[in-house]
């Protein structure tokens, strides 16, 4: 019954003829619909036909650190890719710590791949530097086909560009430049935009600088009948009716703005489309709040981090939004807040905590601590992604979230230094509950105060981060010992980053040859040589290793914030690459391996 099973010795000898003999148009068929990367690289593996044949059939890539890989090397590995995802500057550049000048051109992908990429028709560049050249190759090679442009935190480009875009890109449906640092150069790409195309479903510009003409988004969502998706820098929403009204299938709006805060009866007749499921507001305060009232209970994602409204302004229209699946806030929210989205928000996915201002005022009506957390956990069980500033913290908390929010993926903690003291640290077995009973972990980032996180904690993050691929931590660990064990342990981890460490540079280096996935690491702030010398302990081939030391000029210079400068303490940045030494390091930078 179920059929023969055949002798090891006869599959071996049939998975080498051929790979089982499956016709090369079905197997082009499965591999079609494995989109994920992970999958397509084993099945690439199998044998010389498949390799062959999943590198015909890719449809997407990711290459997650520009300097990584060669732009020659990937046409030839894939030459029919219709979209292509490129990372460049390290994260800690969204926090100013690293230097403007780093790099990370987007010249040399786009001037070799934009034109023989014959399929190509989305581009999306995060944390590069964009040139209006730039552009204008990418437009000249596949402008007629370009259905996706995303521009993520990037820098270097105009609005001349844009405008270029606009003109010449008539199939594009997603234009995301969020948080991107562009030069105004006036409003007309928008007007071009809003004239020449007729299909566009998700534009973004939100967090910029742009200027905004009301009657130019007006006209877009006149001509764009599929535009369900608009996040726009600063412009009064009284000035937005027209847009609403003409936005029929709009579903999801940010931006906006309340300039007139108090003087609600300007903002009356604001009536948002009948779809609308997705909202963010920008300066909306207690009296304004009421706008979004009438379709609290439909809304399935509300950013409020940019609002001035109070921890009871909160609970206010949370209690109103029981259908939320994403809810993204400051922690003026406070605990009481965060107990109303426990009682409230049953189908919550993802929540967002991010740091409020830096002022007594703000902190003692808000502020989040392991009691609000609790809740959540308790409450929220649908959970996939928690990013919390926190005042206080226990090992209660982290074990309640590890016992009640099973589908995390991605968890992220940063313990803030108002409270002179926290009275449950370490946190090691809080810690360990977590990461043991959460075992869908992908990424993984525990940011805490001196004494926060013992060697024996740093161990168990070790132990019981099996499947965790990405991790930053900052203040944990007493020792080298404690480095060492915690690597030792992280077999799939692939991307790490540390900051305000207590190792030695002999120690990391040893700690990275005993994380065998490892593919990259960024570290700021630890017990460095003026040379990078012990760092060389780690040289291996294609292993990249760059150096900034630290800056004996900067040690008490503060930048205008009131943080250290960038270059007052050192960095290392390591890197699996396929195309050698870096050709274009900046003078603060020391490439030290490959020599």
């Amino acid at each position: 019954m179920g059929g023969e099973v055949p002798e090891p010795r006869r599959l071996s000898r049939a998975l080498n003829s051929g790979c089982g003999g499956v016709p090369e148009e079905a197997l082009n068929l499965v591999l079609g619909y494995v989109d994920d990367p992970r999958d397509r690289e084993a099945a690439s593996l199998v044998c010389r036909r498949w390799h062959r044949i999943d590198a015909l059939t890719r449809k997407h890539v990711t290459v997650g650190f520009c300097y990584a890989a060669e732009p020659a090397r990937l046409l030839a590995r894939f030459p029919r890719l219709e979209s292509l995802a490129i990372k460049g500057k390290p994260r800690a550049a969204m926090y100013g710590l690293i230097p403007e000048d780093f790099g990370a051109y987007a010249a040399p992908w786009l001037a070799e791949l934009a034109a023989p990429l014959e399929c190509l028709k989305a581009v999306h560049l995060r944390r590069m530097t964009v040139t209006d050249g730039d552009i204008a190759v990418l437009v000249r090679a596949r402008g007629h086909m370009l259905q996706v442009l995303k521009l993520d935190k990037c820098s270097g480009f105009s609005t001349d560009a844009l405008r270029l875009v606009a003109r010449s890109c008539r199939s594009l449906r997603t234009l995301f430049l969020e948080e991107c640092d562009i030069i105004n150069n006036g409003s007309e790409w928008l007007h071009e935009l809003a004239v020449s195309n007729s299909v566009l479903v998700s534009l973004n510009f939100y967090m910029t600088e742009l200027k905004v003409e009301p009657a130019d988004l007006e006209l877009l969502a006149k001509n764009c009948k599929s535009l369900i998706s608009l996040k726009i820098s600063e412009c009064d929403l009284s000035d937005l009716i027209g847009f609403f009204q003409t936005s029929k299938a709009l579903e999801e709006f940010a931006g906006g703005a309340f300039y007139e805060v108090g003087e609600y009866t300007k903002y009356e007749k604001v009536k948002f489309p009948p779809r609308l499921c997705l909202l963010g507001l920008t300066y909306m305060g207690t009296n304004e709040m009421s706008v979004i009232f009438p379709f609290s209970s439909t809304l399935k994602r509300l950013d409020l981090q940019y609002t001035l409204l109070t921890t009871e302004d909160h609970c206010q229209i949370i209690a109103k939004c029981p259908n939320l699946l994403v809810l993204e806030v400051r922690n003026v929210i406070g605990d009481r807040g965060l107990v109303v989205v426990a009682d409230t928000c049953k189908k919550l996915r993802r929540l967002r905590i991010e740091r409020g201002d830096d002022d007594p005022g703000q902190e003692e009506q808000g502020g989040v601590s392991q009691l609000g957390l609790t809740a959540v956990a308790v409450g929220c069980r649908e959970l996939e992604y928690i990013a919390a500033y926190v005042s206080d913290i226990t090992n209660g908390a982290l074990e309640s979230i590890g016992t009640f929010c099973k589908n995390l993926y991605d968890f992220r903690v940063v313990l803030l230094d108002r409270e002179r003291e926290i009275a449950d640290l370490p946190l090691d077995n809080g810690v360990r509950a977590l990461l043991r009973n959460c075992t869908k972990l992908r990424r993984f980032a525990l940011y805490l105060r001196p004494g926060g996180l013992s060697d024996v904690g740093l161990g168990y993050i070790g132990q019981y981060s099996g499947n965790i691929q990405y991790m930053l931590l900052g203040n944990v660990g007493e020792s080298d010992h404690g480095l060492i064990h915690f690597a030792m342990g992280c077999t799939k981890l692939r991307k790490l980053e540390l900051r305000s460490c207590c190792f030695s540079e002999r120690a990391l280096a040893l700690a990275v040859l005993q994380m065998p996935s490892l593919r990259y690491i960024w570290v700021q702030g630890y017990r460095a040589s003026q040379t990078g010398r012990d760092l060389l302990l780690m040289a291996r081939p294609f292993w990249n290793i760059e150096f900034a030391p630290p800056s004996p000029q900067s040690s008490y210079q503060l930048t205008v914030d009131g943080l250290p400068c960038v270059d007052s303490q050192a960095q290392v940045l390591a890197y699996y690459s396929l195309a050698g030494r870096r050709s274009d390091c900046p003078q603060w930078l020391i490439p030290l391996h490959p020599a």
